[in-house]
């Protein structure tokens, strides 16, 4: 038996938001919520951790009180304890869970860092959050290069693969030490991890989230993945749990749940083998980002593998009609997409099981959650009216602030709103229309373009395997539509191939929309998390010949 979801039963979308009410605990704790509790000598499993090798462990709930508490018990004998900064440099897997349950356990604030981060940026996130201790492994030693010696409050380092010259072995210390811990009485408001943005624009800036925030993703990840936990789910992402996709979306929400989590790291992301993973293992729950459902896409009859999927979560970029329709395909199922943020996640949601799922809208609200589009006044937007996405506070899966930043955190609000930066329009039925973020919004010829819709189409385009769509300089139009394409593998791009993609999309969509200008790349620009970065394409292609001549009005 899972615990129950915190999402009321109900038939509809609007009996759900309807009769759904918080229930936040003035005392909370997410290493008692997502590991004691369960810990009762059963032998029950949390995770299913395949290794590089393919070899599988099984951790149950009881290993992982136990190594948490020891872990716990180890960083408060080196003078860690509550409100210290602990980084977490380690990929998917049990080190990583039970680095996370220590660190709450004794009240101290989890940092998680991405293992692909190089030592500037591994520099920055430790120096900014002023980190007293670091859990890593070889892998993560080697990324911080020679940063180490200029981290003069990193007292500590304790690594998974043993002992190295200033480097005490994790598991050895933790093995010395006793496992009883207590976990730490903390107010639901009290912080428990520093996440940071992923930085597309500017310097990242750290996310500071409270032990309540486990609680207010909860129904974004019960509404997406049709009302989880149900008998017999096992969840799986390829998202690094570094990111509050892996973490908050997948890992933590499943361990609150009582529900096994596999843990998988894949060093590049390999779509038959998310295929053949997911199968083998008999997953049931999935969030992938959309970048991996276009990669798993061009994978011929993807039901050879046999998958026992009932839901998947998509989020992060816009998912797209072509997704939709192949998702459905593919496995059976209609891919329920989401949208949130690193300050404020899980706000919109589609359910198939519960509302009609429109092909190009991410959803709507999610029960608890008071999110509208809202203009630069504040004032909120009739639908059909652009303007950019907000969500109200007091909010439990809110931020608590920006770490040592004030005035960023000021900068986000505009009154009781926080302002995302995206932009959207709704429904008549309150569904959201993802734009992109405002200095993604293509103007061309007095026209607003978002480039989610042009992209979709492009993809339905047989030669395509990824597409990004961005505004360039055009001193007739403000800004040419422009298309950033990766061919399939065997597609040789020419002009011809150029002209043939512009007519697709002319013709399917309208003229205005069209891409005037086709470049054709080996890949596309992104963040560690799976996002476009239109940004860095901008500024690449500023000044680039067009691949394909303009050709039409």
């Amino acid at each position: 038996m899972s615990a129950a979801a915190i999402l009321p039963p109900a038939n509809s979308y609007e009996e759900l938001f309807a009769r759904f009410r918080w229930s936040v605990p003035a005392v909370f704790n997410i290493a008692s919520a997502c590991c004691d509790r369960w810990a009762d000598g059963s032998g029950r499993v949390a995770l299913i951790h395949e290794g590089p090798g393919g070899g599988v462990e099984r951790v149950t709930f009881d290993a992982l009180r136990s190594t948490s508490a020891r872990l716990g018990n180890v960083l408060k004998a080196q003078g860690i304890g509550r409100g210290d900064r602990v980084a977490v440099l380690l990929p998917q897997g049990p080190e990583a869970a039970v680095a996370h349950l220590a660190i709450y356990r004794i009240g101290a604030i989890a940092v998680p860092l991405f293992q692909l981060f190089g030592p500037d940026a591994l520099d920055f996130r430790l120096r900014d959050s002023g980190a007293s201790a670091l859990l890593t492994d070889d892998v993560g030693l080697a990324a911080l290069g020679g940063v180490r010696e200029r981290l003069s409050g990193l007292r500590t380092i304790l690594c998974a693969d043993g002992a190295r010259p200033g480097v005490l072995s994790l598991w050895e210390m933790a093995e010395r030490a006793s496992d009883a811990c207590p976990v730490v009485e903390t107010a639901a408001d009290d912080p428990a991890l520093i996440i940071y943005t992923s930085g597309t624009t500017g310097s990242p800036k750290g996310a500071l989230h409270a032990h309540r925030t486990l609680i207010g993703h909860l129904p974004g990840v019960e509404m997406p993945q049709e009302m989880f936990p149900q008998p017999g789910d096992l969840f799986w992402t390829p998202a690094d749990w570094a990111w509050i996709g892996g973490l908050l979306d997948v890992l933590l929400p499943s361990l609150f749940h009582g529900v096994p989590v596999l843990a998988h790291r894949m060093a590049k992301f390999d779509p038959e083998r998310a295929f053949d993973v997911m199968a083998r293992h008999g997953v049931r729950n999935a969030f992938m980002p959309p970048t991996a459902l276009r990669m798993m896409r061009q994978v011929d009859n993807p039901g050879r593998f046999g998958h026992r999927l009932r839901s998947i979560g998509s989020g992060g970029e816009t998912l797209g009609a072509e997704t939709l329709e192949w998702g459905r395909e593919a496995f059976g199922l209609t891919i329920n997409e989401f949208y949130g943020q690193t300050e404020c996640n899980l706000v919109i949601a589609n359910c198939a099981g519960l509302m009609p799922v429109k092909p190009g809208l991410m959803g709507r609200p999610v029960p608890g959650h008071q999110v509208a589009v809202i203009d630069a006044a504040g004032i909120v937007r009739a639908p059909g009216e652009e303007g950019r996405i907000a969500v109200r506070r007091p909010d439990p899966a809110m931020f608590l602030g920006y770490w040592n930043d004030p005035a960023a955190t000021a900068a986000k609000f505009l009154g009781d709103w926080l302002v995302t930066g995206d932009m959207a329009a709704t429904d008549e039925e309150g569904y959201v229309r993802f734009l992109g973020r405002t200095d993604d919004v293509i103007t061309s010829a007095g026209y607003r373009i978002g480039p989610g819709e042009v992209e979709d189409c492009l993809l339905r385009h047989p030669a395509v395997a990824l597409a990004a769509v961005i505004g360039l300089p055009d001193a007739l139009r403000t800004e040419q539509v422009t298309a950033v394409i990766v061919p399939r593998a065997g597609v040789q791009p020419d002009d011809t191939l150029a002209q043939e993609i512009q007519g697709f999309v002319r013709e399917r969509l309208a003229a205005h929309l069209y891409p005037r200008r086709v470049v054709f790349m080996q890949d596309l620009p992104m963040t560690t998390t799976g996002k476009v970065m239109r940004g860095k394409l901008r500024n690449a292609l500023r000044g680039v010949d067009a691949v394909s001549p303009d050709t039409g009005p």
